[in-house]
């Protein structure tokens, strides 16, 4: 039941990313950076800058050439108390007591140890134990993916991208006076009468958004008191889809969250910065900021319910020591990251080494925290190969508290 409840709620948010073209911790999914705790601001190769931070796309070598990203995916789950299934699933509970008040009478009712006042009894018990368990529990799936085309040029430097992210959460709200009806009934069973299951309140919920960018980067590279600094910017248009799916807990189906019923969709206009500098030949600091125009888009209003979602900048600082053997970086949001109002908002950190030992082979290794303690914390790891150094496949994985799980993969191709 909990490895089907993994794949099931990945694909919600899976599900969404590709029925729109559409992770991460990140506004961007790249599995070098993503195998080195979520890092690259400032540890990023010119070819995957355009994604993580523009100013990188600058500092691609002399024998350095078009890099072409075709793509980059990534997808992560989180939860610990197989949720969505239970949601699901608490429709048998539903149709079951209902089975039961269609085939009692109040002969049966009035005498406690019929087989119907038993059935009664039982059943209503079950619905309340599986409401109470309910209570206070959420699960969440990320997805994200992108494409990019990196042209490296002595005196401007220009990049194409296409990307996007798409999040997904299942939560309810359980009304204890339902589950204190449902007791009653448990404990005498006439008190059925008085118990419309149509008039139970509680609700499921499932938030869904992508976010897709499309836009072209510029980068230059100057010379400050003969330090390397080098300083990008990516236009893009941003197109939002915002899921509200509220319904009866008794009614949800987390397969109608997607449904165009639930969904309203914004296209506006955002920017990405970026800049970073080299301190002698194995130190390099960067910071970049990400949707530098804030944009609150409201959710279809569904069942009277209706949420925000909320991009807003995203800045973040990265240091990175590097040789060719080996590589050592650390990221630091410098602030929050947001998504519905209804949610906590989070900000990461992340540490990450990447070892070198053949050239045509990388192992990674990395740390995420999220300081607000909204979001798991996670382990990350990965591999990097590169046969003829023209074909690039990278592999990652993640591993984090409350069963949190998640996996990525790139291709890049240089000519």
């Amino acid at each position: 039941m909990k490895k089907h409840f993994k794949f099931s709620v990945v694909s919600i948010a899976v599900s969404l990313f590709m029925a729109n073209q559409a992770g991460a911790a990140n506004t961007w999914t790249e599995a070098r950076s993503d195998a080195m705790g979520g890092t690259g601001v400032a540890a990023g190769s010119y070819g995957s800058g355009v994604l993580i931070n523009p100013a990188l796309l600058a500092k691609a070598k002399p024998d350095d050439d078009v890099t072409l990203i075709l793509p980059s995916i990534g997808a992560q789950i989180s939860d610990k108390d197989n949720l969505r299934d239970k949601i699901d699933d608490i429709s048998d509970d539903v149709n079951r007591y209902r089975s039961t008040l269609d085939s009692i009478n109040l002969i049966d009712l009035l005498n406690p140890l019929s087989s119907a006042s038993r059935e009664v009894s039982s059943a209503a018990g079950d619905l309340a134990d599986q409401l109470d368990s309910l209570k206070g529990k959420t699960a969440s799936g990320k997805a994200g993916g992108g494409i990019a085309v990196s042209i490296p040029n002595d005196v401007l430097s220009v990049a194409f991208v296409a990307k996007a992210n798409a999040r997904a959460r299942v939560s309810s709200y359980i009304d204890q006076g339902d589950i204190d009806k449902l007791r009653a009934v448990e404990a005498v069973p006439s008190a059925v009468f008085g118990v419309d299951p149509n008039d139970l309140k509680s609700k499921g919920f499932g938030r869904a958004a992508i976010v897709s960018d499309y836009g072209v980067a510029v980068a230059r590279q100057f010379d400050i008191s003969g330090v390397p600094v080098s300083v990008g910017i990516t236009p893009k248009l941003q197109q939002t889809w915002l899921y509200n799916y509220t319904v009866s807990i008794y009614n949800f189906n987390s397969d109608d969250i997607n449904s165009s019923r639930y969904r309203n969709d914004d296209t506006g206009f955002n920017v990405d910065a970026g800049i970073a500098a080299d301190f002698g030949d194995n130190w390099t600091v960067g910071l970049t900021g990400h949707n530098l125009f804030s944009r609150d888009i409201d959710t279809k209003e569904v069942d009277g319910v209706r949420d925000t979602y909320q991009i807003s900048p995203v800045v973040t600082a990265g240091a990175a020591w590097h040789t060719d053997l080996l590589t050592l970086t650390a990221d630091g949001d410098l602030t929050e990251t947001k998504g519905f109002k209804s949610e906590e908002n989070s900000q990461y950190v992340g540490v990450g080494a990447e070892v070198t030992p053949l050239s045509w082979l990388a192992v990674r290794a990395g740390y995420r925290a999220d300081v607000k303690n909204n979001d798991s914390n996670v382990f990350t790891a990965g591999v990097g190969f590169a046969p003829l150094n023209t074909v690039h496949v990278d592999l990652m994985g993640l591993y984090g508290e409350d069963e949190t799980w998640g996996a990525g993969a790139q291709l890049t191709l240089t000519f």
